[in-house]
């Protein structure tokens, strides 16, 4: 039996390397001169922290955040904006989750868009991850075919790995 698995992970070094370019063009940037603002990446919470002087500058800061996971080669996807900023003395704050692992509302959307797409191959939710298994190699590849395709509908970006034969 052929298998893979779909997993959501982010690379901490490389979300680390988009904070940091992003924390230099913020102090090069005109519009944030003489800011006592700072983003900082907490790799154990795997959260992205802001805290600038204004919700304006807190939206420019992630969307400088965005662009610089966009050119590392990162979904933007993988941040979770539910949160609001909160004022805390003098400064705003906003704490941005990074998303890691498969949660059960995403796993069941993934499971049904495998059901729906007819394909002989069963899919078993693993901790923070799904087994799809089948007979072809061929079969397996359409699933992977299929969750590109519905990306969108997932919300969260999708790594394929371990494809056993």
């Amino acid at each position: 039996m052929a298998s893979f698995d779909i997993v959501s992970k982010v690379d901490p070094q490389t979300m680390d390397n988009a904070v940091n370019t992003a924390r230099k063009e913020i102090m090069n940037r005109y519009d944030f001169r003489d800011t006592k603002g700072s983003i900082e990446y907490d790799k154990k919470a795997n959260e992205v922290h802001i805290a600038m002087e204004n919700d304006m500058r807190v939206q420019h800061a992630e969307d400088v955040l965005l662009n610089k996971m966009v050119k590392q080669g990162m979904d933007a996807t993988a941040l979770d904006f539910s949160k609001e900023a909160y004022q805390s003395g003098a400064m705003v704050k906003k704490d941005i989750k990074v998303k890691a692992g498969i949660d059960k509302e995403t796993s069941k959307k993934i499971m049904k868009l495998i059901k729906d797409s007819k394909l002989k191959v069963s899919a078993a939710m693993m901790d923070e991850q799904i087994r799809v298994t089948g007979k072809k190699i061929d079969d397996l590849q359409d699933v992977i075919a299929v969750m590109r395709g519905n990306s969108e509908e997932i919300g969260m970006p999708l790594q394929y790995i371990n494809m056993k034969s």
